[in-house]
């Protein structure tokens, strides 16, 4: 013999395993995008060089320098004023090899300080492989 009270309890339950499921999809499809957002921030325009461009591997290590003197190694931003936060991003990066090839993007309005504190710092954690991408200049491409 069932009594009013235990009835009301019966009718309703909800069931949350099939929202949980459809909320961590969501969240895994925001996290994944989110990270390919983060590299178009990096925007730098490359000063103008007479030089030929060179046929060379890929570079194994890439320090960007964008506009407002921020570093980035790889596509990681350097969080920190001077060289010393500069050089410990870069010694994660890198590991123990000294002897990878290392391309200082930096944009053509950032100012000199910026290169040469991205040099310094290289060159206190001893790279002696170093070049600076440039882009060809527009007579170049006339000739």
């Amino acid at each position: 013999m069932r009594i009013g009270n235990d009835r009301r309890q019966d009718d309703f339950e909800i069931n949350v395993i099939s929202l949980i499921d459809v909320l961590l999809t969501l969240l895994m499809f925001f996290v994944l995008t989110t990270t390919f957002i983060q590299h178009s921030r990096m925007q730098v325009t490359l000063p103008k060089a007479s030089a030929e461009e060179r046929d060379m591997q890929a570079p194994a290590l890439t320090v960007v320098v964008d506009r407002d003197g921020h570093f980035f190694v790889g596509s990681d931003e350097v969080r920190g004023e001077g060289v010393e936060p500069l050089k410990q991003a870069i010694a994660n990066v890198a590991g123990d090899d000294r002897e990878r090839q290392v391309t200082i993007r930096a944009d053509a309005m950032t100012p000199h300080q910026n290169v040469v504190t991205a040099m310094d710092a290289l060159g206190q954690l001893g790279f002696t492989k170093l070049s600076i991408a440039t882009t060809p200049s527009q007579a170049d491409n006339a000739q």
